[in-house]
């Protein structure tokens, strides 16, 4: 009886064997006909495009330029996943290193394209087009009397760029406005430097940061030394508004210089390595002093990270309107003939693993942002309907959460004090007044920048944030 039970059980078992690995050849095969079957489909339409290629080639009705029929349908193949994955050609490749590392010549505007119009994201502060008084929003309708409509990206700002000192004329719609407005604008060396400091009064420092370039953090921490070098400070306001971005690692950077523990941004794509959580170090810094950040519209991406990481780690009152959505990791993967592919690898999360992918960061304390309507004073009371994330086309989806003017004075500045012994206290003292009256205009006419002051005065007496 033992033996046939035994017998019995050594065939099952022998069944089992056999079962298992044909299972498992099954689902093998099953994968591997899928995954043949999806190679089949993209071979057939490259067939397909192989075949226009080579009718446009022979019957089109002039010879045509096949490289650049080639570069186009790259282009449009990347410009159907998202907004912000795009094709460089070389001289755009080195364009955007220029951008991060050096300085390049132009107008000072960060765009994008919203309904095949080229339309303003952000103006660099400081900039001629900021000077000139280009706002986010605006719709660039024609460069040089050229209709923008279906032009690319890389095609505008080319046109947009140009050597310092040259002219180009854009003509803008806004809202509110009945006509289109010609705005000519002088090119200028666009500058690396996004840090600038000042204190607004006695204990209330301000620094504002225009953009993540490859130095923005150590000039952040520069000038935060300068406002707080003898532990004089009470509060901080950063200004991150207008800001569009950068670089990730700057951002993470900025972040870990108030944030002492804890994860400040983390990324998931549909590859492992994409997957990284960025945390916080005690790197023996003491900036534990009140601050309040100012966002905007126009505040995305990388100043979205920080935003989002000083927020959720209650280091910081975010303090402005809704931000602009911006919740994607871009890579820049050089290609083998000097070209470049910007490509959406991952969405990012804030430490408490919300995603805020076209919806973007919610201020604690709302204080809509105002702007300045042409000619017609009753406009002015209006608010505008600023471009954001998920107005753009082709932009993915939020998902789910994880669970589900300069302080100081220059080295020039410096030179002529010591040149000019025979500036007297009087004359110092009329600077500083004159200094003073400046940023009390600033302050009145800046409703988000007064009331993150006086946030700032009233925590200063009540108590800080972490209490």
């Amino acid at each position: 009886m033992i033996s046939r039970t035994r017998s019995a059980a050594k065939k099952i078992l022998l069944i089992a064997a056999i079962c298992i690995p044909a299972t498992v050849t099954l689902l093998l095969w099953q994968q591997h006909a899928a995954m043949s079957a999806k190679s089949q489909d993209t071979y057939k339409s490259l067939e397909t495009f192989a075949d226009v290629l080579s009718l446009i080639q022979r019957n089109y009705v002039e010879e045509v330029d096949t490289q650049k029929m080639i570069d186009g349908a790259i282009r449009g193949m990347l410009a159907t996943l998202d907004p912000h994955s795009s094709y460089m050609k070389p001289d755009d490749f080195k364009e955007l290193q220029v951008e991060t590392k050096g300085s390049f010549s132009g107008i000072g505007i960060e765009i994008t394209i919203k309904d095949n119009i080229l339309t303003v994201v952000s103006p660099i502060e400081g900039t001629p087009a900021f000077k000139k008084g280009i706002k986010a929003g605006d719709k660039i309708i024609k460069i040089e009397g050229e209709i923008t409509n279906d032009m690319s990206l890389m095609d505008a700002v080319k046109r947009l760029r140009g050597t310092k000192g040259s002219k180009v004329t854009i003509s803008i719609h806004r809202e509110g406005w009945t006509d289109l407005k010609d705005i000519t604008i002088v090119r200028d060396v666009i500058p690396i430097h996004s840090v600038r400091s000042k204190m607004l009064e006695p204990g209330y420092g301000y620094v504002r940061v225009t953009s993540f370039q490859s130095q923005t953090a150590d000039d952040l921490k520069k000038a935060l030394d300068k406002l707080d070098h003898d532990g004089e400070l009470n509060g901080l306001i950063l200004d991150l508004r207008n800001n569009p971005g950068g670089l990730l690692d700057q951002a993470v950077e900025v972040s870990d210089l108030f944030v002492n523990e804890g994860v400040i941004v983390s990324t998931e794509g549909r590859i492992k390595d994409q997957n990284m959580v960025f945390k916080a170090h005690n790197n023996g810094d003491h900036y534990d002093f009140p601050m309040v950040v100012l966002v905007n519209e126009g505040s995305a991406s990388a100043s979205e990270i920080v935003a989002g990481a000083l927020k959720d780690h209650k280091r910081a009152l975010i303090l402005g309107a809704q931000t602009f959505g911006k919740g994607s990791v871009q890579t820049i993967i050089p290609m083998r003939d000097g070209a470049g592919l910007r490509l959406t690898t991952a969405r990012y999360y804030t430490p408490n693993g919300t995603s805020i992918q076209a919806t973007g960061i919610t201020p604690d304390i709302i204080v809509p942002s105002t702007f300045d309507a042409p000619e017609k004073s009753e406009e002015s009371a209006k608010q505008p309907h600023f471009l954001r994330e998920k107005d753009l086309k082709h932009h993915f989806e939020n998902g789910s959460s994880k669970e589900e003017g300069e302080e100081g004075v220059t080295s020039g500045e410096e030179g002529n004090a010591e040149e000019t012994p025979s500036v007297t206290k009087s004359d110092e003292k009329a600077k500083g007044k004159d200094k003073d009256k400046k940023i009390s205009t600033e302050l009145a006419r800046d409703r988000q920048l007064n009331t993150a002051l006086m946030l700032l005065k009233g925590i200063n007496v009540f108590g800080t944030l972490k209490e």
